[in-house]
């Protein structure tokens, strides 16, 4: 793999591009919401932002493939962009602060740098393969690592919403989880693996991904200490489904899931 500095440097600045543009329309009484095909909401903002980080990499980066939830593309071979401009958009259209930008940059399908930036919470998490996993907030920047935590039974584990297990997994394979765990919340989307990967939590699963929502946490976890895959084990970020643990944990949640569906 090439020296990731210049890319992880790039990486930030798109981050900060898309800040400038998220925080300007968060709560604006103006902002415009429509419905995709998925009948999942899209707003002005996130289709500015995508724009906007693709234009730069277009002059930064012009033989990098993009690939983003607004504007398509795909990650093949050799190097290529994964981008989701706002995470967690139905909070952005709702006024509640927890929502994200997403950038991977991936090589011959892993990826190897990874910026999470959620401005309305005041945080920022950026990792690149072999420099560790690091975060910023009101306090200053610091290098962060997954809990010591080692029994199911004093886990706190999260997810984004019980109903997709119903849909596209299995609810009673979810609920043996929460069962066998000490804690468990809903904080979703970006923001549980985050977690995990600064230590606050344990665990955390999804039964239905796609790639643009879980790229950057594939290194920013494995970086922070923790293990990152699909739910039937396998360490990628396109398979569909995800769980990401401090890696003491990572067996007996599959384990768990797996007995139970």
């Amino acid at each position: 793999m090439s020296d990731l500095r210049a890319d992880l440097s790039l990486a930030l600045r798109l981050a900060d591009e898309a800040d400038a543009i998220t925080t300007a329309r968060f709560r604006a009484r103006d902002l415009v919401v429509e419905r995709k095909p998925d009948r999942t909401p899209v707003t002005d903002a996130d289709v500015a932002v995508e724009d906007a980080i693709r234009a730069v990499l277009a002059v930064e980066a012009p033989d990098d493939q993009v690939a983003g939830e607004e504007r398509g593309g795909t990650a093949g071979d050799g190097r290529a962009w994964v981008l989701d401009p706002i995470d967690g958009t139905k909070n952005f259209l709702r006024g509640v602060p927890v929502w994200a930008t997403l950038i991977a940059l991936v090589e011959d399908g892993v990826p190897v740098v990874g910026v999470v930036s959620a401005p309305a919470l005041g945080r920022r998490w950026w990792a690149a393969a072999g420099g560790g996993a690091h975060t910023s907030d009101a306090s200053g920047e610091r290098a962060i690592s997954v809990s010591g935590v080692r029994d199911l039974a004093d886990a706190y584990s999260s997810t984004t919403h019980l109903g997709t297990w119903v849909e596209h997994h299995s609810r009673e394979a979810y609920l043996a989880l929460v069962d066998a765990c000490w804690e468990n919340r809903a904080f979703g989307d970006f923001w549980q693996h985050c977690l995990v990967a600064e230590g606050a939590i344990d665990v955390a699963a999804e039964p239905i991904v796609n790639p643009w929502d879980v790229a950057p946490f594939q290194v920013l976890v494995r970086e922070a200490g923790g293990r990152f895959s699909d739910l039937g084990g396998v360490e990628r970020f396109d398979g569909g489904t995800v769980l990401s643990t401090n890696g003491h944990l990572h067996d007996a949640a599959l384990r768990v899931l797996a007995e139970n569906r």
